[in-house]
This record gives structure tokens, C-alpha cells and sequence, in this order.
């Protein structure tokens, strides 16, 4: 499974809510088989947001004083992957 497929399944049935991209990978690694490497991650997470397919990761919840890193899907995003699972390559 190419890294695209990994991360659009992996957003759409687990919850990735940590405080930096570096933990959400770790968290990314324990949720996969074969995990892609970090610097593949980021390049990936970069083209699922240019495709509009996940919102932008780095928020800053009310009331927080830091940032946090978070994977969601777009509509568009949870389509794709709904496409993925049902038609499995």
C-alpha cells in the first residue's frame, strides 16, 4: 500500500491528535503494518493537503497555549478513502 493510501485509511478509521508531527508519526507507525519513513509522512500529509483531502494539521485549539498536530479528513478526503476500502489494489 502506496504512503497516500496508508495515511487517507489510517485518518479515516483512527483519531491522530498529538502535540507535534514528529509524535502524530510515531502514533501513525503504531496504527500501520509497514510504515513509511518520516520524511515520506511529511511529503504526504503536504500532498493530501494541496489535494484538499485532510484539513491543515497544525491547530490552535481555544484556549490552548501551543499548537497541536491533527490528522482529519476533508468530505473529500473520507470519499477517497471510502474508495480505497471498498476497492482494495
Amino acid at each position: 500500500m502506496d504512503a497516500r493510501a496508508q495515511l487517507l485509511i489510517t485518518a479515516y478509521r483512527h483519531s491522530i491528535n498529538e502535540p507535534n508531527a514528529e509524535i502524530a508519526y510515531e502514533h501513525f507507525r503504531t496504527l500501520v503494518t509497514h510504515a513509511i519513513d518520516y520524511t515520506s509522512f511529511c511529503d504526504t500529509v503536504a500532498d493530501l493537503l494541496r489535494e484538499r483531502l485532510i484539513y491543515e494539521p497544525v491547530r490552535l485549539p481555544e484556549g490552548s497555549l501551543q499548537c497541536h498536530w491533527h490528522l482529519q479528513l476533508t468530505p473529500a478526503g473520507a470519499s477517497a478513502a471510502r474508495a480505497l476500502l471498498s476497492n482494495p489494489q
